[in-house]
């Protein structure tokens, strides 16, 4: 097959982590994959550094009929068999110009957001696609409900994890005595893009209500609007609260946690930090927002939390740091759930398998 991924958004995250190894996926599977991008944006730049075939378009609606044509062109001349969509802006652009084509169209949801309802949501979902994958259960709903999207016609295909990245992680006892960790400490941390729906302010709340129990540190993992957050612990006075920044590579530092948490607010689909996290045995702690429950089960895998509840988390942490069984029954789970459903064998067969059906 030749497959053709479109992206509009310039930035990098857990979606283009997706679709990047997803793609390479693909290819390992015989298949061709093109890239139709958003100049200069990162998923680009990475995707040239894979070797793959990276053309750019102006996805933007003043360029609606020029980009459109270009793609109808790039089509033609690639001879694809299908278009994977994965923005809205992408999605709009790139599907009409494929069903001008006639090639089928695949869009993956990634996000949890609200989907808008009446013509919008229709025609996105319904004229525009002919297949949608979403990357949790909870968008299945949301489609049928605002998209009038048959249930025939969506599917859910999690990001799976990599067993490959365990070959990645170094020593986690050297990583956390460069942190100034005793080995008696309770690490408890996060590892994700620091945007403003991943719930970092009850994390650092959480970390205040808790400051006095001193083996408890907490890390922060992940760029984005690292410095906000700096200033909070700054004003909040948290000297246990320890910040790494973007790690190209961050499994050591995953894995050299004892408590994994996502205190997401909005906007989230099945983690890949947290699928990640459960891979290496660590134990979960999430709110019950969008693919999170699918990967922290209630008593089984972690515990959940309601959103916006500093103290909740607090109690969370403090249950799991003063039981050491807890926390290692919970991590074993998380790791028998990831083998089972949640590899990146998983995401690329069924994947597969929605290609081909529409072909």
């Amino acid at each position: 097959m030749k497959i053709v991924h479109t992206e509009s958004s310039m930035g990098w995250g857990g979606q283009e982590m997706r679709i990047l190894a997803e793609a390479e996926g693909m290819r390992q599977k015989g298949h061709t994959v093109f890239f139709a991008l958003s100049s200069g944006s990162e998923l680009a730049k990475r995707a040239r550094q894979k070797g793959f075939v990276v053309h750019t378009f102006c996805f933007k609606w003043k360029a609606l009929f020029f980009t459109v044509g270009k793609l109808l062109l790039f089509f033609k001349k690639e001879r694809v068999d299908l278009i994977n969509t994965h923005s809205s802006l992408d999605a709009w652009i790139a599907g009409i110009a494929a069903k001008l084509s006639k090639k089928p169209v695949i869009r993956t949801r990634h996000l949890s957001t609200p989907i808008r309802g009446g013509v919008n949501g229709f025609i996105l979902y319904n004229k525009l696609a002919d297949f949608v994958v979403s990357t949790s259960s909870a968008v299945l709903l949301l489609l049928q409900e605002k998209a009038d999207l048959s249930p025939s016609r969506m599917q859910c295909i999690a990001t799976g994890v990599n067993p490959k990245i365990a070959d990645a992680v170094q020593d986690t006892l050297i990583f956390r005595k460069e942190l100034g960790l005793s080995p008696t400490d309770i690490l408890v941390g996060t590892a994700c893009v620091l945007r403003s729906w991943k719930g970092i302010p009850d994390l650092l709340k959480a970390a205040d209500l808790l400051k006095n129990h001193q083996q408890i540190k907490w890390i922060l993992i992940g760029g984005g609007y690292l410095e906000r957050y700096l200033v909070m612990i700054r004003e909040m006075k948290l000297e246990n609260v320890i910040c790494v920044g973007h790690l190209e590579s961050p499994y050591t530092a995953i894995s050299a946690l004892d408590i994994f948490m996502l205190l997401s607010v909005a906007h989230e689909g099945i983690s890949q930090a947290t699928l990640q996290a459960a891979f290496f045995k660590r134990p979960l702690i999430t709110t019950s927002v969008g693919g999170l429950p699918e990967v922290c089960i209630h008593g089984s895998t972690g515990l959940r939390v309601p959103s916006s509840d500093p103290e909740a988390v607090a109690q969370a942490v403090l249950k799991m740091a003063e039981d050491r069984l807890l926390r290692e029954r919970l991590g074993e789970n998380a790791k028998m759930l990831v083998e089972q459903k949640y590899t990146i064998t998983h995401t690329l067969d069924q994947m597969e398998a929605v290609y081909q059906k529409l072909l």
